[in-house]
């Protein structure tokens, strides 16, 4: 089911809204409703005060006699009435002994509201007044307070939905905006206009197009300078081809052989790096304890011969056995790479060594030392662009071996440094992530 924010919003502030217009609609109508009744029991007992009053009047008996019977009247809309005990004929519905104050009384299937009054000479007056009538005032009193807020509710929640909507007015232009940029060359939002809470939303949306097109150089970069490695070579295949094509004897073609060998050799293995590359800029890999100490020792005894070739002692410095949580592959594609680095510039009769790292805090990691030519300083990051190769060096290299184990390191939350040796030439290829114990 979608999750519409805007109709959430409207739905629960439009109810809290009703719940909250009903509830005071119905505390309001209870209140005016009782108020109704207690003016109307109010009124009974001026009318009394003021029928007792009007007989201490000292008047002409004419004049007197048509003012009781002024009072007297029986008033038409509310149905009040006035009795004078034992002047009037006494109503069959008083009880006896009724205390004087408010009360009510069945007669007869009806109901009354009657305020009894004695004076000191033993006369009764009462005002009475019969409920239905009584109910039916109260609660038109009460509906004049209760029927605006009903017809309140409905505009407040137009209202409501109208400013939610005028609200997030601003959110769908900006998912406009961001579905109309270019997808090779994006622009960050603009936040101008936008709501504040969805300012740092903005602000994370810029970052990551930020991220994506300096991930869209980078792969645009390493594209062309994918193509522009892999041309030399193939050009170079292709001409040794063609010359062993017109090679005149056996001899000849065998001696051009050789030659053609090495350049698919170097062909396949510039491939096998971009292919590495490739993978660990995209890939995602499962993550477990990985035996680095057996790793080293598996990958020493893989490039044995090629030390052994150049006269290069090569070695395992190991205080302790090293697992690290990582993913397999891109370990083993550090430490070969970095090690393949080091005898490839460590000169004849040098020494490689793998050091691995005895916990510092909560990092761990291995060592590369070598006793070449070292790297200059400024040098120490660049080495680890794609295709980047020192101004006269030496080898055949394609300068995709550190690139890859920085890669490497970065997908496992560790990282990769170069320092020179202290105690002499060389360099040192240090890696370090937090432990797995």
């Amino acid at each position: 089911m979608k999750r519409s924010m805007q109709w959430r919003l409207t739905l629960m502030l439009g109810g809290a809204i009703l719940v909250s217009g009903l509830v005071s609609a119905l505390v309001s109508f209870i209140l005016s409703y009782e108020e109704a009744k207690e003016f109307q029991d109010d009124t009974l007992r001026q009318i009394a005060l003021l029928t007792a009053w009007s007989k201490d009047v000292p008047t002409e008996s004419k004049e007197l006699n048509q003012f009781h019977a002024k009072i007297a009247l029986d008033d038409t809309e509310s149905r009040i009435s006035v009795i004078h005990l034992p002047d009037d004929p006494r109503p069959k519905w008083l009880v006896e002994n009724l205390s004087p104050g408010l009360h009510t009384l069945e007669t007869g299937g009806d109901r009354l509201r009657i305020f009894l009054q004695k004076d000191s000479s033993g006369k009764t007056l009462m005002v009475t007044q019969p409920t239905d009538i009584r109910d039916e005032i109260a609660i038109n009193s009460a509906l004049r307070t209760f029927a605006p807020l009903l017809l309140f509710l409905p505009i407040m929640a137009w209202l409501v939905m109208w400013i939610i909507r005028s609200e997030l007015v601003p959110i769908k232009k900006l998912a406009g905006h961001l579905d109309a940029q270019p997808t090779d060359q994006p622009r960050p939002l603009a936040h101008e206009g936008v709501p504040d809470e969805i300012v740092p939303f903005v602000y994370a949306i810029n970052r990551l197009l930020e991220r994506v097109t300096n991930l869209m150089g980078q792969q645009r970069r390493f594209i062309a300078d994918a193509a522009h490695e892999l041309r030399s070579p193939l050009t170079a295949l292709s001409i040794q081809v063609q010359n062993l094509k017109q090679a005149g004897s056996l001899e000849r073609m065998n001696e051009r052989i050789l030659p053609l060998q090495d350049g698919i050799e170097r062909a396949r293995k510039l491939t096998e790096q971009l292919l590495n590359l490739a993978r660990i800029q995209t890939a995602t890999t499962e993550t477990k304890i990985v035996d680095v100490s057996a790793m080293s020792r598996q990958l020493i005894a893989e490039y044995l011969p090629m030390a052994e070739a150049k006269g290069i002692d090569l070695g395992l410095d190991e205080a302790a056995p090293l697992t690290l949580l990582g993913a397999p592959e891109n370990l083993r594609l550090i430490l070969k790479n970095a090690l393949e680095n080091a005898l490839q510039y460590a000169p004849s009769g040098g020494e490689v060594t793998v050091r691995l790292l005895c916990p510092v805090g909560d990092r761990s990691g291995f060592e590369i030392l070598d006793n070449g030519p070292g790297i200059p300083v400024s040098e120490h990051k660049r080495v680890f662009d794609p295709f980047f190769r020192l101004p006269g060096t030496s080898g055949e290299g394609s300068g995709l071996g550190l690139a890859i184990a920085m890669e490497a390191a970065a997908c496992q939350g560790g990282s990769v440094s170069l320092l020179n040796r202290p105690e002499g030439p060389g360099l040192i290829f240090r890696y370090l992530q937090n432990c797995s114990t």
